[in-house]
């Protein structure tokens, strides 16, 4: 992890400075069959979206709340990248992505028999959200929906 000191000073005030929330209601639910049995999706903070698709906004202060459906046929080289956060270097992620959304990987996994199935679809939001009220409020749990929906039991989150 880098040093804070290795920050100019506008984002080591902001980073000391942040207000950062603790949520201690958080619900644990324990897996009951094994991985092998599960149907698995995806979800990142890296901001990606397919080029057909809206990008997020830059506009919207304390952060766009808003997510993208990645469906699970996507050549993910594809997607492109709109993460607004100027401290998030995206240079990996630009070059590989599964290093944000290692769809790829777990397509590998499925394929060779250590997980059941991927979902038809992947979600995306966007990281670097500092009034994430809206997101807690209406858009993570519209994407719990359609994830119970869709009958998935296991969700692998890629924070960035």
């Amino acid at each position: 992890m880098a040093s804070i000191f290795k920050l100019d000073n506008l984002y080591r005030f902001f980073m000391k400075a942040y207000p950062v929330k603790s949520y201690f209601n958080t619900p644990i639910t324990l897996l009951d069959k094994t991985l092998t049995d599960c149907r698995i999706a995806l979800i990142t903070t890296a901001g990606l979206y397919l080029k057909e698709q809206k990008p997020y906004s830059e506009r919207i202060i304390g952060g766009d709340c808003s997510y993208r459906e990645i469906p699970n046929t996507i050549d993910i080289q594809s997607l492109l990248h709109g993460h607004r956060s100027m401290v998030y270097d995206a240079s990996g992620a630009k070059i590989d992505v599964n290093l944000v959304f290692p769809l790829d990987r777990f397509r590998e996994l499925e394929a060779d028999g250590t997980i059941g199935t991927l979902n038809r679809r992947h979600f995306s939001f966007m990281g670097s959200i500092t009034k994430p009220k809206p997101l807690i409020n209406a858009t993570a749990p519209e994407v719990a929906l359609k994830l119970k929906d869709d009958k998935v039991d296991v969700v692998f989150l890629t924070p960035v």
